[in-house]
């Protein structure tokens, strides 16, 4: 076994989009756990639009990477050390390792892995991405058969969990994503009702046009991870008593983070929001899913027998090397990724 372990390191907090010298491949000596410690050899790790917002030096709901820190991650692996009762070696296990080959974490911080399963879909379907899409659409977005519901990034992990959990409580499901291919997926894959092509409108006027066609009766849920054109799209389409469920703005995450509750520059749009919100007595709920973990076990007691039988469709997008996140997680920002994407490490 080697006794050294790499790690992709922030070098410089980005201005804009990230580019690869914001990033430092270090070497490392391989960490010794100690009492209550668990060592694994990863072999794969996730990345996910979050990470964004961890490199900017702002005030947010966690913490950001410090330069010279390893960029944050779960990731699932192989227990080949461990001075815990909890894990042995050869167990399976996922933690929150970071962009590394190795990881070190105190055994309840970790959560051992059901093998029947692929240890990919701990970071996807069955990770944070599908927890996410699960709870946002049963609790914020209180589904009723008839409903008509809305996602964008619909070929996500986030997105495929809510339209096909929504299509199994009855409601006509309508995803948006970049580019024909995708629209494809959305339907023959995952089971949407409709797919339109954001790429394919210049404007939100245009995209609202369509999404109109899409949802005659209006939207009752409009699950919110992108933002931009699609929600000015969206929100002169949303019903009476319409619910917002908002676990990301991904269109706006390289302008970097708006420190302190900061509002952008550019037209006010605020009151019109806020008017709509009013008159249509909506409901909007921001959240972070981390904060809600105590519902885990309901989803995955819910979730995963669909995933073993093949009931729940996913989609994974594979990188190997951890040279190659960088450029991945570049290609995630612009949706340039099919399906949730994943380091595999060799």
């Amino acid at each position: 076994m080697s006794d050294t372990m790499q790690q992709m390191t922030l070098a410089a907090r980005p201005v804009g989009a990230p580019k690869d010298s914001d990033f430092a491949l270090v070497e490392k000596p391989l960490p010794i756990p100690a009492e209550g410690e668990v060592l694994v050899r990863l072999h794969a790790f996730s990345l996910d639009p979050y990470m964004r917002g961890r490199m900017d030096d702002a005030k947010s709901y966690a913490a950001p990477v410090p330069i010279g820190g390893v960029m944050e991650a779960g990731g699932v692996g192989e227990v080949i050390a461990s001075q815990s009762p909890h894990f042995t070696v050869g167990d399976m296990a996922f933690g929150m390792f970071g962009w590394a080959s190795h990881g070190c974490l105190p055994a309840n911080q970790m959560r051992k892995l059901d093998d029947t399963l692929p240890t990919s879909t701990a970071l996807g379907v069955l990770g944070m991405p599908g927890f996410t899409g699960w709870y946002g659409l049963t609790q914020l977005g209180r589904p009723k058969a008839g409903e008509t519901l809305v996602v964008a990034a619909a070929t996500g992990p986030v997105g495929s969990m809510v339209g096909q959990m929504a299509k199994a409580r009855g409601l006509r499901t309508v995803a948006i994503a970049g580019g024909a291919d995708k629209c494809a997926l959305a339907l023959e894959k995952f089971g949407f009702d409709a797919a339109i092509d954001h790429h394919a409108h210049e404007n939100a006027s245009s995209l609202r046009k369509a999404i109109a066609e899409a949802a005659p009766k209006g939207i009752d849920i409009y699950f919110e991870n992108v933002g931009g054109k699609v929600f000015e799209a969206v929100l002169p389409l949303m019903n009476t008593f319409g619910r917002i469920p908002v676990c990301g703005m991904i269109s706006g995450y390289n302008a970097g983070a708006l420190g302190g509750g900061a509002v952008a520059e550019g037209p006010d749009r605020l009151p019109v929001l806020w008017r709509s919100i009013l008159v249509k007595q909506m409901s909007v709920n921001g959240f972070i899913i981390s904060n809600h973990y105590d519902e885990y076990p309901t989803f995955l007691k819910e979730v995963a027998p669909l995933v073993a039988t093949g009931q729940l469709a996913y989609l994974e997008d594979i990188v190997e090397g951890l040279e190659n996140a960088p450029r991945a997680f570049m290609g995630l920002l612009e949706g340039r990724n099919i399906g949730k994407q994943i380091v595999k490490l060799t």
